[in-house]
C-alpha cells in the first residue's frame, strides 16, 4: 500500500478546446501531439538518482522538443480550474473559455469510464480588451430535503484584467458581475466550511477572496451562496415568462488596501484567528509600548498572507468589527428570447446588455468603494528573492511558497516563520493532500478486548505536501512537517496541478454531518495523454519507520514482490522465503496483499502456492481465538479449495483415454433422433455453411485449448459459503475456463463422468457447468464442424449434467417448460455461431426426449404391465419448443450461408460503404429485427455484392425451367461480374433459391426488392457521391410488381431522402441562372456537379414511377402480409412494406407538377444550358406549390398562361433542343459514323420526345418545337434524321420556308464563300434575283458546311414538295433547283 497516482478521467476529445482557444495551433497539433506520446521517455526504466542530476539532451532531441512546445506547452498558458466535485472544469485563454462536463462513455477497450467533454465554449469579455486572469469552479449545496450537502450546481467565477470579476452557470449563462476595484485581478481564492476537528479551533466562516495588485477583497459565503441562488432562479423564469423580477439579497464583502507592500502576486486568507494571552501581550507591547493597554478578552482577527517582494511573504491581520461590511445591491443578469433585462444599481452590479446600452455603461463607469487601509504587520524580508505562489494547506497551520529562484519554502502559518526549504524546483505547482487514518486497519492485537469495552481515540490526520516540477517532469509527495519523501512519479513536462483548497459551498455544521461529499484534493491534469490523475496516499506514510509496524509491513511486501520477479531456478528456495516473509507480516490486510501477489505470480509452481497458503491457514489456526481475522482465515480457506480443484482438474485432463470407435452416420441420426433423409439434408447444410463460412486463423504453438494457468483460474472464480461463482467475465474469458473444464472432454481425450463428479463436488452448479459447456461448444465452431464425433461426447455430456441434483426441477412434467431446457435454447437462440448452435439444438432436443420418454415409461409402466413402448415417444412442451428452436436455427443458418456466400471475383468499383462487413445472424437478431428483419439482411447483402435486380428473379425461375440457357445468357446480360465468376454465381443462385424455399413469405420478391431499394437510397444517402446507388434503388422500385407497395415505398423515398436536397438544388441553379459549377453543388446540394446531374435524372424518374402506381393501384388490390409460422413470434420495428401500404394516396397534378420541374432542371444540367432560371417558367401559383407534401391538394396553375412565361418556356425547350442536336452532332463525330449510318439512342433519355412531353405540359404548341428540331438537325448537317422528324411536323408550309433559308445558306457558302473559279462563272449564270437573294444569306449561322451538293438537292426538292404553287417563294425554290443542278454537274 504505497502512494499511487489513479486516472479518474480522461478528455473525450481535448484537441477541439485546444484549437478553439489557440487557433494558431490548429494546424500540425495533432500530429505532434501523437508524436510527443509515441516517443515519451519510459520513466519507469530511469533511476531515482537520475532526478536529482542535471538532464542532458541530445542534440535530435533538442530539435524534436523545439518542434512539440507550442503545441505540447499550451496548458501551461491558460487558466485552468476544475471543481472539487468532479462536475466541471474550465479551460480559459484571454477572452474565450470552454466548460468541459463529465459523461459516462465507453473507451476503446470497452469499458466504461468517464470523459470530458465539451458543453459549451465561447468568448467571455464583455469590454473591450480584457481578458481572462482567474477563474475558479465553486460547487454549491442543494438545499432539497433528499440530497441535502450534496452539491446541486456548479458556479464559474471568472476574474478579468479589467477588474470585474463576473459569475457564469454551467451553460455560460452570465449570473451576475461585480466591479470591486478598477486594477486587473490577480487571484480568485475560495474558503468553504470545515467541521472543525477539536473543540478549541475557531469555526471559519466562508468567503470568496479576490486579490488587486494592491487590495484584497473578501465576500461573505453566505451572502453570496444567497445572491447566486436568487439569481439563478431568476434566469429560470425570465427565460419561461421574461417578466418577473425578485431582488436577491445584497452582498456583503470587505475591501482591505494592502499597504507596506512592493508587489504583490499571490495571496492566502488563512481565515479567524484568536491569538493567547501571551500573544496578545506581545503584539500589543510591541505596537502600543510598555504603557499599552490590554483587553481582559483577546481579539479575533482575520490573517492574511500575500507573496511578492519586499517584504518577500507579508503578514497581515485584520481586527474582526473594526470596519463595517460594504453592501453591495445586486444587479441581475438576465437573458431570454423575449427579454434582455438589465437593473442598474449604485454598488455597480452589471448584466448583459444590448450595445447600446454597454456603451452608455462603458462611459460611466459605476461606483468604486474605497478600501480600507492594512498595514503588514511583519514578513519576511528578503529584497532579491519574489515569491510566486502560495498555497495554505487543509489545516490552516502551513503554507507552502514558490518563489523565483526554484525553492519551495514551508511556513509555519502561526508563528510566521520559515521552517524547511526544498532546492531545485523552478516553476514549481504545489498542492496538499490531507489523510485520516483509517482506524479499522489498525493492528488486531493492539485492540483493547477488555470486558468493560474499548475507548478508541479520535482518527489522525496526515499532511502531505505534493510538489510538480514541469521542468523535470516529476511529481512528488513529502511528508510534512520533516518527514521524508514518501512518493515519486514521471508524469511528463507539460501537465498542469490543480489544488482547490476548498469543497461544497453552502453547508454548515448540520448538512456536512449527514453525507460525505466525493470530492477530491488534488488533481494532475496530462494534455498529452488526455487524462485526469488523482494522488492516494496512505496514512502510514506519515509514521516513521521506527514506530510504524505497517512501514515494516510494507517493507516486507516490497521483499516478497522483489523475491517473485527474481530470476532464480531454485523455486524450492523461493517457497521457503515466501514462507517467511509472510508470516513475519503482522497486519492482516497486508497477508492478505501478500498472499495474492503471491497467487497472482506466474513463476511459484501449484504445488507452493498450495503449501504457503495452508501454512498460513495452519499458523492462524492455532493462534487464540479473539486475535484471528476471520475474513483473513476465510480467504485462505477458499484459495486452498481452489487450487485443490485446479490440481484435481488438470490431473484428469493430463489423463490420456483410450478413444472409442467413432460412430458412423447411421448411429449419429440416431443418437440425435433423426432419420437418414433428415440427417442427410442436416449435413449438406453444416458442409454447405462451413464452406461458406471459413475464414484463416493464425494460431500459434503455445496456444492449446484446454490449458489455463492457475493465476487466472483464481482470477475467474470465487467461492462463497460452499459454492463455487464465476465472476464477471468478459466473453474470452467465459471460454478460457470452460475449455479448461470441458474441452478434453469434449474431444473424447477425458473422462466426462470424473469431470462431472469432480465439478459438482467442489461446489459448482449445475446451471453455472451448462453455461461453461454451451459457451465451449458455441465458440469452437470451426474446431466442432470438422470432427463431427464431438456430438457423441456433448450427448454424454448433457446427459450427465442433467441427471446432477437441482438441474431440472422434480416438479417438471410434460406440460410445464423446464428452466433448465430453456437455459439451454436461449444461448442458442443468442449465439451468431449458427452450426454449432444448430447441433447442439439437436443433442438438446434429443436428451430432452430422452428423459422425458423415461419418465412418461415409468409413469405407464405403473398403470400398464408389459406394454410395449418402443413405438411411441413422448410429447412434453419442451419437445415443442426444441422443434420450433431447431427449425429457427435451420432457417438462420440457411440465411447466414446465403450471407456469407460472395462471387469470386469482381470488376466494378468497390464503395468503401460496400466494403464494410455484415453482421453475423443470430435467432435472436432476427427475432428482434421485426417482420422485415429477414429480408431487411438479405437486401445489406445484396447491396455489398452489387448484384442487378434480374438476379432476384433468376434465382426464383432456377428451378422452374429445365433448360440452364436462358437463365445464363439473361446472367451475361445482367450481371456485374466476368465470364469467369459465373461458376461462383451459380452457387449463390442456389443458394438464393433455397433461402426463397425456406423464407417463401419473408422474402417473397416484391418484398425484397422494396428492401432492396430502400437499402440502396440509404446508402446512397451517406455518400451522394455515388449516383449509381440511387439508379440501382430506382431500378429495384420498378421491379415491384404490387403498385399499391410501389406507390408507398417511392412516396417514402421521396419525402425522406430526395425532396430536401431537390429543393437545395432547384433554388441554386435558379440563383446562378444556369447550370452551377461543382463546388457549388457541393456547398447547397452536398454532392458534385455529374452526381447531381444523375440525381435529377433520377428525381424524374421516380415520380414517373410514382404517378404510374398511383394509376395502377385502382386496378389492384393491397397485398396481404404474411409471416413464416416459425417468426410469428418476432417483434420488432415496423417493416418497410407495412409503412409503405401505410402511406397516403398522392394528389397526381401535383406529382406531375413537380416531374415537369425534374424534366426542366435535368436539361438544364445534362446539357449546361445558360442564362436559364427555372423557377422562372411558371407563376406564382406553380412556384408555390413546389416542394409541398404530394398527398395535400394544392392551388395548381389553370387556365391562360401569362404571355411572357410562355415565351420565356418557349426559349428554353427550343435551346434545349438545339443542345439535344449539337450533342447527338458531336456523338456522331466523335465516333467517325458516316452520315448515312443510323444515329444510336441516348442512352439516358429520349429527349426529343422529352420535349415534346414538356411542351404539351407548359402549353406550347408542339409543332413548333418538332419545326425547330428538324430545322436543328438540317442545320447540323444530319439531313437523314431530318427526314425522318419531317413526317411528325403537322405545318409543313411553315417549316419549307423555314428549310428554304437553310438551303440559300448552303448555297451561299459553297458559291460565295469558297471563291472559285466555277462557281463565278455559275453565279454569273444564275438569275439577278436569286443573286441578290443569296447575297443577302448569311452563311455563318450554319453550325454544319461540309454538306455534300447531292443532299443539299433532296432537301430543295423536300422543300418544293411541301411549297404550294401560289406560295410567294416558290419561284425561288424552282430557281434553286436549277442553280443546285447546275452546281452538282
Amino acid at each position: 500500500m504505497s502512494c499511487s497516482l489513479l486516472p479518474f478521467c480522461h478528455f473525450q476529445d481535448l484537441e477541439a478546446a485546444r484549437d478553439f482557444l489557440c487557433p494558431h495551433l490548429r494546424q500540425g497539433g495533432a500530429a505532434a501531439a501523437r508524436e510527443s506520446v509515441d516517443k515519451s521517455p519510459n520513466w519507469e526504466d530511469d533511476g531515482w538518482g537520475a532526478w536529482d542530476e542535471a538532464e542532458t539532451q541530445e542534440p535530435e532531441e533538442e530539435e524534436e522538443s523545439t518542434c512539440k512546445t507550442q503545441t505540447s506547452y499550451w496548458l501551461q498558458d491558460c487558466v485552468l480550474s476544475l471543481s472539487p466535485a468532479n462536475d466541471l472544469m474550465v479551460i480559459a485563454r484571454e477572452q474565450k473559455a470552454v466548460f468541459l462536463v463529465p459523461k459516462w462513455k465507453y473507451s476503446d477497450k470497452g469499458k466504461e469510464e468517464m470523459q470530458y467533454a465539451v458543453g459549451w465554449s465561447g468568448s467571455l469579455n464583455v469590454e473591450e480588451g480584457e481578458c481572462v486572469s482567474s477563474a475558479l469552479c465553486i460547487p454549491l449545496a442543494s438545499q432539497k430535503r433528499s440530497s441535502t450537502g450534496r452539491p446541486d450546481w456548479t458556479c464559474i467565477v471568472v476574474g478579468f484584467t479589467s477588474g470585474y470579476v463576473r459569475f457564469y452557470t454551467e451553460t455560460g449563462v452570465l449570473l451576475l458581475a461585480q466591479l470591486l476595484n478598477e486594477d486587473p485581478v490577480l487571484q480568485l481564492k475560495c474558503r468553504t466550511y470545515e467541521v472543525p476537528r477539536h473543540p478549541g479551533v475557531t469555526e471559519q466562516n466562508e468567503e470568496l477572496s479576490i486579490l488587486y495588485p494592491a487590495a484584497v477583497v473578501t465576500i461573505d459565503g453566505f451572502s453570496l451562496f444567497q445572491s447566486l441562488r436568487a439569481c439563478r432562479n431568476q434566469v429560470a423564469r425570465a427565460a419561461a415568462s421574461g417578466n418577473e423580477n425578485i431582488q436577491p439579497p445584497p452582498l456583503a464583502y470587505k475591501k482591505w488596501g494592502l499597504q507596506d507592500v512592493d508587489t504583490i502576486v499571490d495571496h492566502a486568507s488563512v481565515g479567524i484567528m484568536t491569538l493567547s494571552p501571551f500573544d496578545q501581550m506581545k503584539t500589543a507591547s510591541n505596537i502600543g509600548g510598555y504603557n499599552a493597554a490590554i483587553k481582559n478578552s483577546p481579539p479575533t482577527m482575520s490573517q492574511y498572507i500575500t507573496v511578492g517582494s519586499n517584504p518577500f511573504t507579508g503578514f497581515f491581520y485584520a481586527l474582526e468589527g473594526s470596519t463595517q461590511p460594504l453592501l453591495s445591491h445586486v444587479a441581475l443578469a438576465v437573458a431570454s428570447k423575449l427579454t434582455s433585462a438589465f437593473f442598474n444599481a449604485a454598488s455597480g452590479w452589471l448584466g448583459w446588455k444590448s450595445k447600446h446600452e454597454e456603451e452608455a455603461v462603458q462611459k460611466q463607469k459605476p461606483k468604486v468603494e474605497p478600501a480600507t487601509p492594512l498595514a503588514v504587520r511583519f514578513g519576511l524580508p528578503d529584497s532579491r528573492r519574489h515569491g510566486e505562489s502560495i498555497c495554505l494547506s487543509p489545516c490552516h497551520m502551513l503554507a507552502a511558497v514558490t518563489d523565483d529562484f526554484g525553492r519551495v519554502l514551508l511556513l509555519d502559518v502561526t508563528r510566521g516563520l520559515a521552517i524547511r526549504m526544498w532546492k531545485g524546483y523552478r516553476d514549481a505547482q504545489i498542492g496538499w493532500i490531507q489523510t485520516v487514518e483509517d482506524l479499522h486497519e489498525r493492528e488486531a492485537e493492539k485492540m483493547d478486548f477488555s470486558p468493560f469495552g474499548s475507548t478508541r481515540s479520535p482518527s489522525r490526520v496526515a499532511q502531505f505536501l505534493v510538489i510538480y516540477a514541469p521542468r523535470r517532469g516529476i511529481l512528488e509527495v513529502w511528508s510534512t512537517q520533516q518527514g521524508p519523501r514518501v512518493g515519486a512519479f514521471n508524469v511528463g513536462k507539460h501537465c498542469r496541478l490543480l489544488y482547490p483548497g476548498y469543497k461544497i459551498m453552502g453547508l454548515n455544521n448540520m448538512t456536512s454531518q449527514g453525507w460525505q461529499s466525493q470530492t477530491y484534493q488534488i488533481c494532475l491534469v496530462d494534455p498529452v495523454s488526455g487524462s485526469i490523475k488523482t494522488v492516494h496516499v496512505p496514512f502510514h506514510l506519515a509514521l516513521s519507520d521506527k514506530k510504524s509496524e505497517r512501514a515494516k509491513d510494507m517493507h516486507l511486501v516490497k521483499k516478497l514482490s522483489a523475491l517473485l520477479k527474481a530470476k532464480t531456478s531454485n523455486l524450492d528456495m523461493v517457497e521457503a522465503e515466501a514462507k517467511e516473509l509472510i508470516l513475519d507480516i503482522k497486519y492482516p490486510a497486508t497477508k492478505k496483499q501478500a498472499l495474492e501477489s503471491i497467487l497472482a505470480s506466474e513463476r511459484v509452481p501449484l504445488s507452493a502456492l498450495s503449501n504457503i497458503t495452508q501454512t498460513l491457514m495452519d499458523t492462524l489456526k492455532n493462534q487464540e481465538f479473539v486475535c484471528v481475522d476471520e475474513g483473513l482465515l476465510q480467504f485462505c480457506a477458499n484459495k486452498l479449495k481452489l487450487l485443490h480443484l485446479y490440481e484435481s482438474v488438470s490431473k484428469l485432463n493430463s489423463l490420456s483415454m483410450q478413444q472409442s470407435t467413432p460412430l458412423s452416420d447411421n448411429d449419429l441420426a440416431k443418437l440425435l433422433r433423426l432419420d437418414e433423409k433428415e440427417f442427410a439434408r442436416l449435413q449438406t447444410l453444416l458442409e454447405n455453411y462451413k464452406q461458406e463460412n471459413t475464414q484463416t486463423t493464425v494460431r500459434f504453438a503455445d496456444d492449446k485449448d484446454g490449458i489455463l494457468p492457475v493465476k487466472m483460474f483464481l482470477e475467474y472464480l470465487e467461492c462463497e459459503k460452499d459454492m463455487i461463482l464465476v465472476k464477471k467475465l468478459d466473453e474470452g474469458e467465459y471460454v478460457a475456463l470452460g475449455s479448461f473444464f470441458f474441452w478434453k472432454c469434449l474431444c473424447g481425450e477425458s473422462s466426462t463422468e470424473e469431470m462431472c463428479h469432480t465439478l459438482e463436488s467442489a461446489g459448482f452448479s449445475p446451471q453455472l457447468l451448462l453455461s461453461l459447456l454451451l459457451s465451449v461448444w458455441l465458440s469452437k465452431e470451426k474446431d466442432i464442424l470438422d470432427e463431427p464425433q464431438s456430438i457423441c461426447c456433448l450427448h454424454t455430456t448433457l446427459s450427465l449434467l442433467s441427471k446432477m441434483k437441482v438441474a431440472i426441477d422434480e416438479s417438471w412434467d410434460s406440460q410445464s417448460i423446464s428452466p433448465w431446457w430453456q437455459q439451454m435454447r436461449t444461448a442458442c437462440i443468442q449465439s451468431e455461431n449458427n452450426g454449432a448452435a444448430l447441433l447442439s439444438a439437436h443433442v438438446g432436443h434429443s436428451v430432452t426426449a430422452q428423459i422425458t420418454d423415461s419418465m412418461a415409461e415409468k409413469k405407464f409402466s405403473q398403470t400398464v404391465v408389459g406394454a410395449d413402448t418402443d413405438s411411441w415417444e413422448a410429447l412434453s412442451l419442451d419437445t415443442e419448443y426444441w422443434k420450433l428452436l431447431l427449425k429457427q436455427l435451420e432457417d438462420c443458418l440457411i440465411l447466414q450461408t446465403l450471407l456469407h456466400s460472395k462471387v469470386k471475383k469482381r470488376t466494378t468499383r468497390v464503395s468503401s460503404l460496400q466494403a464494410e462487413p455484415l453482421c453475423r445472424l443470430s435467432v435472436k437478431k432476427l427475432l428482434e429485427g421485426g417482420k422485415g428483419g429477414i429480408a431487411d439482411s438479405v437486401a445489406k447483402w445484396i447491396f455489398k455484392q452489387d448484384f442487378s435486380p434480374m438476379i432476384l428473379k433468376l434465382a426464383q425461375r432456377k428451378k422452374e425451367t429445365e433448360s440452364t440457357e436462358e437463365p445464363v445468357e439473361i446472367d451475361r446480360n445482367v450481371s456485374l461480374e466476368k465470364q469467369g465468376a459465373e461458376t461462383g454465381m451459380e452457387t449463390i443462385l442456389e443458394l438464393l433459391h433455397l433461402a426463397y424455399q425456406q423464407f417463401p413469405c419473408s422474402l417473397e420478391l416484391d418484398i425484397l426488392h422494396t428492401h432492396c431499394c430502400w437499402e440502396y437510397v440509404v446508402q446512397w444517402n451517406k455518400d451522394p457521391e455515388e449516383a449509381r446507388f440511387l439508379i440501382r434503388s430506382i431500378d429495384h422500385l420498378r421491379c415491384i410488381v404490387n403498385a399499391h407497395i410501389q406507390h408507398g415505398i417511392a412516396l417514402m423515398m421521396w419525402n425522406t431522402f430526395i425532396v430536401k436536397r431537390l429543393s437545395a438544388a432547384t433554388y441554386l441553379m435558379d440563383k446562378v441562372g444556369k447550370a452551377p459549377k461543382d463546388r457549388l453543388c457541393r456547398r447547397d446540394v452536398g454532392m458534385g456537379d455529374t452526381a447531381m446531374t444523375s440525381f435529377l435524372g433520377s428525381c424524374s424518374d421516380l415520380l414517373q414511377t410514382l404517378m404510374e402506381a398511383d394509376v395502377s393501384s385502382d386496378e389492384m388490390q393491397a397485398p396481404v402480409l404474411d409471416t413464416e409460422d416459425a417468426w410469428v413470434s418476432a417483434e420488432g420495428p415496423i417493416s418497410i412494406v407495412e409503412l409503405a401500404l401505410e402511406q397516403k394516396h398522392i394528389h397526381y397534378p401535383l406529382v406531375e407538377h413537380h416531374s415537369v420541374l425534374c424534366t426542366i432542371l435535368y436539361g438544364i444540367m445534362r446539357f449546361s444550358l445558360k442564362s436559364v432560371k427555372p423557377l422562372t417558367l411558371f407563376d406564382s401559383k406553380g412556384k408555390n406549390a413546389f416542394f409541398k407534401d404530394l398527398t395535400s391538394i394544392q392551388l395548381l396553375p389553370s387556365g391562360d398562361m401569362d404571355p411572357n412565361v410562355l415565351s420565356l418556356r418557349q426559349q428554353f425547350l427550343m435551346k434545349a433542343v438545339s443542345a439535344v442536336v449539337q450533342v447527338q452532332y458531336s456523338a456522331q463525330k466523335a465516333r467517325g459514323l458516316p452520315e448515312e449510318s443510323p444515329l444510336p439512342a441516348e442512352k439516358d433519355k429520349d429527349w426529343p420526345a422529352l420535349a415534346l412531353d414538356l411542351a404539351q405540359h407548359l402549353q406550347l404548341s408542339e409543332d413548333v418545337i418538332r419545326r425547330h428540331y428538324v430545322c436543328e438537325l438540317y442545320n447540323y448537317g444530319m439531313d437523314h434524321l431530318g427526314e425522318e422528324a419531317i413526317l411528325q411536323v403537322h405545318d409543313k408550309e411553315v417549316l419549307a420556308s423555314q428549310l428554304l433559308v437553310l438551303t440559300g445558306q448552303r448555297l451561299a457558302y459553297a458559291l460565295l464563300h469558297t471563291q472559285t473559279k466555277e462557281g463565278m462563272e455559275l453565279l454569273a449564270r444564275l438569275p439577278p434575283t436569286l443573286c441578290t437573294w443569296l447575297k443577302a444569306m448569311d452563311p455563318h449561322d450554319l453550325q454544319n458546311v461540309e454538306v455534300p451538293i447531292a443532299t443539299t438537292a433532296k432537301l430543295v426538292n423536300k422543300v418544293i414538295e411541301y411549297l404550294p404553287e401560289n406560295h410567294g417563294q416558290y419561284s425561288l425554290a424552282l430557281n434553286l433547283i436549277e442553280a443546285v443542278e447546275a452546281i452538282s454537274s
